[in-house]
């Protein structure tokens, strides 16, 4: 099959062929639909994840049609399925409590397993697998990826998000957006925080009703100003240390921060813990979403109760996908990227 593979940190991809992956007895093989761009990918591709390394095929972002199915495997060939991208066991504690996102034995394509940068995927595990809805395109479902799932999640289970309150959203690549998008479709106040002008009037566009662009004014006293003493939710969407310190002064008493950026590196950050002392704040990690909670998102989705077409910027071939991550070594434009030409 056709893969892209790293085989130098920060050099392009190389376009290979390689050996069609093999079928799990618990799972399926999956010809690839689409598959998103991820900034976790970027990581990966720097050498900043330590699961990633000569070799590897990225790419954990992903849904398509069942070409292959193992002898314990639920699902039949030719379903069109989407795949959260925290493979869990199933069958450890943290599984059998609903909170699979956090299961030890999970399997992340991309990093530590091959991803879906390539023509097929084996996925095992398929009881994470969902189907994927008849009214949603491929290029769409990647999109939501982990973006869409995990800024669900982070809304809803870890900050409980309710109507009417102030969520601040700090960096507006997919997570943010996403967040923006399904924190307004809650009945919040959003105001959003980049230092790109693009993306800042993109997400005015599609609903935030304040943005703030911190390389020309201190984000956290801006937040403060516009919501009248601090941001109930506060979100943190890109991994560093500046925006994580700007996610926290950024609160009102008893606020809640909620970190979704996955740090780069050693992860060692520099934190403002008297702002977090001070003010009683709450502090959350978040990673993923479980996936039983995808059906219902899903759902949601295919409804049109919420719009998520603005997250999916513009489609590419495989070869494409080297440029994206180049882009990413500084401010990229709004939306994100998803291959849907696995061919070229």
């Amino acid at each position: 099959m056709r893969a892209a593979v790293v085989r130098d940190f920060n050099k392009d991809l190389s376009i290979e062929t390689v050996d069609d992956p093999a079928c799990p007895d618990t799972g399926v093989v999956l010809k690839v639909a689409a598959c998103g761009v991820c900034r976790s990918d970027y990581h990966g591709w720097t050498g900043e994840h330590p699961r990633v390394e000569s070799g590897s095929i990225l790419g954990h972002e992903y849904c398509g049609t069942v070409v292959e199915a193992g002898a314990k495997a639920q699902y039949k060939i030719g379903d069109r399925l989407i795949a959260p991208f925290i493979l869990a066991c199933g069958t450890c504690p943290a599984c059998h409590k609903g909170v699979s996102n956090t299961c030890e034995n999970a399997i992340v394509p991309g990093f530590g397993a091959p991803g879906a940068y390539a023509e097929y995927v084996a996925v095992p595990f398929d009881h994470n697998l969902v189907y994927l809805p008849d009214t949603m395109s491929p290029a769409l479902a990647a999109g939501l990826g982990c973006r869409v799932t995990t800024a669900w999640h982070a809304l809803t289970d870890r900050a409980n998000v309710r109507a009417g309150e102030w969520v601040a959203v700090h960096g507006t690549g997919g997570v943010g957006l996403a967040t923006l998008l399904l924190a307004k479709m809650l009945g919040a106040q959003v105001v959003v925080v980049d230092i790109v002008e693009e993306k800042l009037a993109h997400a005015q566009h599609h609903g935030a009703d304040a943005v703030v662009n911190a390389a020309k004014t201190d984000a956290a006293a801006a937040i403060r100003e516009i919501t009248g003493g601090g941001a109930q939710v506060s979100v943190e969407a890109l991994g560093i240390e500046a925006t994580t310190n700007a996610s926290v002064e950024c609160l009102a008493t008893l606020g809640r921060h909620v970190h979704v950026g996955m740090p780069a590196g050693s992860g060692q950050m520099q934190i403002n813990m008297r702002a977090i002392y001070s003010k009683q704040l709450a502090f959350f990690g978040t990673r993923g979403m479980p996936a039983w909670k995808y059906p219902s998102l899903l759902d949601m989705i295919a409804r049109g109760a919420v719009d998520i077409s603005p997250m999916v910027a513009r489609e590419i071939p495989l070869s494409g996908a080297s440029a994206e991550l180049r882009a990413m070594h500084g401010p990229t434009s709004p939306g994100t990227a998803v291959i849907t030409d696995l061919t070229r």
